[in-house]
Order: structure tokens, then sequence, then C-alpha cells
């Protein structure tokens, strides 16, 4: 393992279940009726409590995630509202926004407004991407990322195992996320949901352990290999067991629309394996 501190991120869904796409993956789309919460702004207060249980907890990272395909003018304004908000209660934690596809100008603004990362996803292979969404391109995904990297801003992109993708998809997919040097990688698990078309995740905790381990291994320069979306389900009570094979980065708490573990029981898993919890960025 690169780093035994283990860098903490938390997210929080401050627009959630709004999303016209047809990502077969997700809850948010209004196209499936998933029975998840649904609103366009969450309350400001609701969301700094949240920054300050994060970083109360060891979080260094924040991420303020909206759903919806890309950015528009009214959640810009939004998300940068959001975070000089939660810089004036929360300076220390890292802001990370997640907002979909973003210009190059959208991502200077979000930077101006202190948001330092941007996190946005490739999911799959470019090949296999049209099985799981056909409302927008993969290519754009793949722009997005390289809009990040022209702003300056710190790129966090990653995809999700379990979707019914073949290995040489998840290969196709970990070389496409190496060519944008990404500085963290995070690694979701699909959590089924039964209005959702797709299959359950078929994959095994030994299997999942060496998609964490290959995604170390083919993106040696990333600085974080991130257990994201999913991890409590894939793994159950083998969840220490990602550090092992290259993780050195989780999601504490809840996730969009699905519950987390307790963030104190994550904080004792560490502590129990001696590995230290990361009081900075690099």
């Amino acid at each position: 393992m690169m780093n035994k501190k283990i860098f903490l991120c938390s997210i929080c869904n401050i627009n959630s279940g709004t999303c016209n796409e047809d990502c077969k993956f997700c809850s948010q789309s209004v196209r499936y009726k998933a029975d998840i919460e649904r609103y366009m702004h969450k309350p400001m207060e609701k969301i700094l409590q949240e920054a300050v249980s994060a970083r109360d907890n060891g979080a260094l990272g924040f991420c303020l995630v909206t759903a919806d395909k890309g950015l528009t003018d009214k959640s810009l304004k939004f998300v940068c509202e959001v975070a000089k908000a939660v810089t004036e209660v929360a300076p220390e934690l890292r802001l990370i926004a997640c907002n979909g596809t973003a210009t190059l100008e959208q991502l200077l603004t979000l930077k101006e407004a202190g948001i330092k990362a941007y996190n946005h996803n490739l999911e799959t292979s470019e090949s296999f991407y049209p099985q799981i969404c056909t409302t927008h391109p993969w290519s754009e995904r793949y722009e997005t990322c390289e809009n990040v990297n022209k702003a300056g801003m710190v790129l966090i992109t990653g995809g999700i195992f379990g979707l019914g993708e073949t290995q040489q998809d998840r290969i196709s997919m970990l070389l496409s996320l190496k060519s944008l040097n990404p500085t963290s990688v995070p690694i979701n698990f699909y959590h089924h949901n039964e209005a959702l078309q797709l299959q359950p995740n078929p994959l095994s905790v030994e299997e999942a352990l060496s998609l964490i381990k290959l995604a170390r291994e083919m993106i040696p320069h990333a600085e974080r290999i991130m257990v994201a979306g999913g991890r409590e389900l894939m793994f159950g009570e083998r969840q220490n067991e990602i550090f092992e094979y290259g993780a050195n980065s989780i999601v504490i708490g809840n996730y969009l629309t699905t519950n987390g573990r307790i963030m104190s029981k994550d904080l004792e898993m560490l502590q129990s394996l001696n590995l230290g919890v990361a009081k900075k960025v690099n």
C-alpha cells in the first residue's frame, strides 16, 4: 500500500433524484421511479451539519453532489453558494464537486468559489457504456475529466464494477482512467435497487478484492485508490481486507441514496488495523 494514512471522504447529496438521464445503474434517474428521497435543494443548515460531522469524524474530503446530467446556471450558482458556506464553518475540509458534465468555464467558476477537486466517473469502458446509458455518450465523460485537468483542479475519476461488464471492459476502463492521470480513483461496486433493470452485482468478495488490486497496479501514480459506493454490501464483514489489496481511501457516512456504516464503526476498523487517518492533503 502506498500510504498507511487512510484518506477519508464524505459525500453530500445536495440535490437528489432529479436526473432525466437513463443510466441503468442509477436510482436517481426519474425514469426508474426508485423509492428514494427526491429534492431540488437540500437545506443549507442540513448541509452544514453534515460538513461539520464529516470533519469531526476525520474526513478531509467533502463532496457536493447534484443529480443531473451536468451543470446548469442554477445548479452552478447553488454549488458555489454551498461551497462558500461550508468553507466558513469547516475550512479544514477539501471541497470536491460532483455535478456531471462540466465545461472549462464552469469548472473555473467552481474553483474560484473554493472547490479544489472535481469528481466525474467514466463508470465503465467506452465500448460497454452504450449498454448502460443511451442519453449521453461516454466521450462527454472523458472530455469533462480533461476539462478538470485543464482547469488546474484535482481530478477524481473512477467507475463501477458489477454492471455486467467483462474483465476486458474493466481493463479498458482502467486504461482510460490511467490516461487521465487522476489523483484519486473511486472504485464503486454496483448496489442493486429493485427498480433498476440491471441484474444484482454478480461479483464475489474475492473478485472484488482482485479488482481493487488491479486498479492499484494499473494506475500506480494515483495518490489514492478509494473504495466508495457499495463497500458495505460488497464486502460485509471483510471490509478490513480492502487495504491489503491497495485501497488507501474510503467514503465514510451515507452515500447518495443508500446508507453507509456509522462513521465511528469505520474509525474503529482503521484503529484495529493500526491504520492512521490522513490529517492533511498532499
